[in-house]
C-alpha cells in the first residue's frame, strides 16, 4: 500500500473526512489542512539542557539532541538550547470509534471515543499496523489544525463520552494529550490513553492525574524478544503497568501473539504468573491475533488454537477476565462472571448486543465486576 493511500484511509471521521472535521473544529473556513509548521510546534515539557545537548526526559529513550536534531520518536527537535514538540494541535488521524476498539471492555461499554493521533512513536515495532504514521514525523504527514479546545468541542458535539489518544504513541505527543485531557475533564469528558507504556515516571504520574483509562500493550514478556521486536526495553513497561494501577486509572492490558515471536506458552505462563504476583488478577487481559503487517508480512496470522491455549493458561494462572481479540465469531470478547460463569456482556465485533449487568454486579450471584460501568 502506498503511503498516500494509507493516509487517505486514516482520514475518515465516521462517514466524513478529516479535512471536513478540521473546518468544523476550527470554527468554519474551507477545512483544508494546514501545514504542520503553522500549528505543530510548542516548547516541550520534561527536558533538561546538558553539555552534550538537550536531553528529553519523556521516555526511557532519553534522546540527547544537538541543535536541529530530531528525537527517535520523530517529533521532538532541539532549537536554541530548548526542546520543542512538533506534535501539538496537528493530528493526522481522527476517528469516532466504539470504546471496545481501543480495546477497553470494562470501560463504559457501548460508548463512543473521539480518537486522535499525531505522527510519531518511541518504538519501532516490526509488526506495527500504523507504521505509516508511527514511523513518520509530523512534518511528513497530512495534518489538520486542531488545538485542545477544538478537539474537546468536537468530542462534545459528536456525543462522545471520551477522547482516546491512540493509533500512534500518545507518549510522544504528551503535551497535546495532557492539555486536551485537562480541558476534557473540565467538560465532563473522560480520557483514554492507548499506549506502549514506554514513559518515564514523572510524566506518567502527571498524565495519570487527568487520564481515566488506559490500555497498555505488553509486547512480549521476554526482554530479548521485546528489544528485538520494538527497539525498547521491557522493564519500563512493567513499571508503567504497576504505576497506572496504583494511581487508580482503569487499566486493561493487550498482548499481541505473533507466531515465532511471542507465542511461546512458557513465556505466556511466566507473564500471567507475574501479573498474578503483582496484583493484576482483575485487570482485563486481551490476547490479540496478529495479522501480517509492516516488516513481518511473511508470517501467518496467529492460529486460533494458539490464542485459545493462551487464554487457558491465563485463566489457570488465576486471571479473572481474559479475552481473545481480532477473531470475529469466536465470542472471545464476551464478559463472564468469574463466580457463577454467567455471560454478562455479549459482543459482536465492536458492538455490545447484550448487557445484563446490574449496578456493576452479576445479576445471578451479585458478584461485583471491576470496571467503569456508568
Amino acid at each position: 500500500m502506498k503511503k498516500r493511500d494509507f493516509l487517505k484511509g486514516m482520514m475518515a471521521v465516521g462517514g466524513g473526512c478529516l479535512a471536513a472535521w478540521s473546518g468544523r473544529a476550527a470554527g468554519g473556513g474551507t477545512g483544508d489542512p494546514r501545514p504542520a509548521a503553522e500549528t505543530g510546534e510548542k516548547e516541550a515539557s520534561h527536558y533538561a539542557a546538558t553539555p552534550r545537548g538537550v536531553k528529553c526526559l519523556i521516555c526511557p529513550n532519553e534522546c540527547t539532541l544537538k541543535e536541529g536534531e530530531v528525537s527517535d520518536c520523530h517529533n521532538r527537535v532541539a532549537r536554541g538550547g530548548k526542546l520543542y514538540t512538533m506534535a501539538y494541535g496537528n493530528p493526522c488521524a481522527v476517528h469516532i470509534d466504539p470504546v471496545e476498539k481501543k480495546p477497553l471492555l470494562h470501560f463504559h461499554p457501548g460508548s463512543l471515543a473521539f480518537s486522535i493521533a499525531t505522527a510519531g512513536c518511541n518504538f519501532a515495532c516490526l509488526n506495527c499496523q500504523n507504521w505509516e504514521i508511527s514511523q513518520a514525523s509530523p512534518r511528513e504527514t497530512r495534518n489538520v489544525s486542531a488545538g485542545p479546545e477544538a478537539v474537546v468541542a468536537s468530542a462534545s458535539r459528536e456525543n462522545c463520552r471520551s477522547i482516546a489518544y491512540t493509533y500512534s504513541e500518545p507518549v510522544t505527543f504528551f503535551e497535546y494529550m495532557r492539555d486536551t485531557a485537562v480541558l476534557a475533564r473540565a467538560r465532563g469528558i473522560q480520557n483514554i490513553m492507548v499506549s506502549n507504556g514506554y514513559i518515564n515516571r514523572a510524566p506518567l504520574l502527571e498524565i495519570c492525574r487527568v487520564v481515566d483509562a488506559a490500555n497498555i500493550d505488553l509486547k512480549s514478556f521476554d526482554p530479548g524478544i521485546h528489544l528485538k521486536l520494538t527497539a525498547g526495553k521491557i522493564e519500563p513497561v512493567l513499571e508503567t503497568l504497576k504505576t497506572i494501577k496504583a494511581e487508580g486509572v482503569w487499566l486493561e492490558i493487550t498482548n499481541l501473539i505473533i507466531p515465532g515471536w511471542t507465542d511461546d506458552f512458557k513465556m505466556i505462563g511466566d507473564m500471567c504468573d507475574w501479573l498474578m504476583r503483582e496484583g493484576f488478577a482483575e485487570v482485563p487481559l486481551h490476547f490479540s491475533r496478529f495479522q501480517p503487517l509492516h516488516k513481518l508480512t511473511r508470517l501467518p496470522p496467529t492460529p486460533v488454537p494458539t490464542l485459545v491455549r493462551a487464554k487457558e493458561i491465563a485463566v489457570k494462572a488465576g486471571l479473572k477476565f481474559v479475552y481473545i481479540g481480532n477473531v470475529p465469531g469466536l465470542g472471545g470478547e464476551d464478559t463472564f462472571c468469574p463466580g457463577c460463569k454467567t455471560r454478562l456482556l455479549r459482543r459482536r465485533g465492536f458492538a455490545v448486543s447484550d448487557n445484563i449487568l446490574k449496578d456493576g454486579k452479576c445479576p445471578k450471584c451479585a458478584m461485583p465486576i471491576p470496571g467503569r460501568w456508568g
